[in-house]
């Protein structure tokens, strides 16, 4: 059953219009009522305890401008990602904020792949959530701080992926045309240009590609696709 949740914090300006606090314990899902209230006091708070219940809310009020949601993972029906996922690809404009116990990468990873704009820990205090909160208004990300921390962490010891080096269109003819065995008067015959612009263009590849020689060169080529 949905619990319209009546809280009367202090004035601050409102940005979103309505919010729906997804969470099975009732403490908490007052304690997160009363925290997105003293954030956004003028907007609209339900709040229902399972994700069939937050399905069927989504479903109501599919056009519904500027929504925020607060969801729990652990929910007594499933996941809270199955909510992350339906509101963040409906039509209508979601902002989705995960409030839960888990700190893991496995989970916050999880969740910002799912659609979350947010992840915030109930560790805090509600105060501090709602701090938290309040700052969107600003366009920063609600992230408790350890959250904001292990995200840091994350993406600087991620492995460094190569990126493959761009050739231009020009570029490409002349490495397909080398890589067949054309000599460089060959390639600018086959072109249209000029054997010296050839020749730049085949030192410019040779530079961008780090490679040495003709056969290098095919190798290349056949990696792109080109022969």
């Amino acid at each position: 059953m949905i619990e319209t949740v009546q809280v009367h914090p202090p004035s601050s300006p409102a940005r979103f219009s309505t919010c729906l606090v997804v969470e099975d314990t009732p403490s908490t899902r007052n304690w997160l009522s009363e925290a997105a209230a003293r954030a956004f006091p003028h907007m609209a708070i339900d709040a229902v305890g399972s994700v069939r219940e937050a399905s069927d809310w989504l479903r109501r009020h599919e056009r519904a401008p500027q929504a925020l949601l607060i969801v729990d993972l652990g929910l007594p029906d499933g996941s809270g990602l199955e909510i992350v996922r339906a509101a963040t690809s409906s039509p209508g404009e979601r902002t989705v904020i995960v409030a839960t116990i888990f700190n893991d990468d496995e989970h916050l990873l999880s969740a910002f792949k799912a659609g979350a704009h947010g992840y915030l820990l109930k560790d805090g205090d509600l105060s501090a959530i709602a701090d938290r909160l309040t700052r969107m208004g600003a366009g920063e990300p609600a992230l408790s701080p350890s959250i904001a921390r292990r995200l840091l962490k994350h993406f600087r010891d991620a492995p460094t992926i190569p990126t493959e080096a761009a050739l231009t269109p020009r570029e490409s003819d002349t490495l397909r045309l080398i890589a067949r065995g054309m000599t460089v008067a060959e390639t600018a015959a086959e072109l249209g240009l000029k054997p010296h612009t050839v020749a730049g263009y085949v030192k410019v590849i040779y530079q961008k590609l780090n490679i040495s020689s003709r056969a290098e060169a095919a190798r290349e080529a056949i990696r792109r696709g080109m022969i």
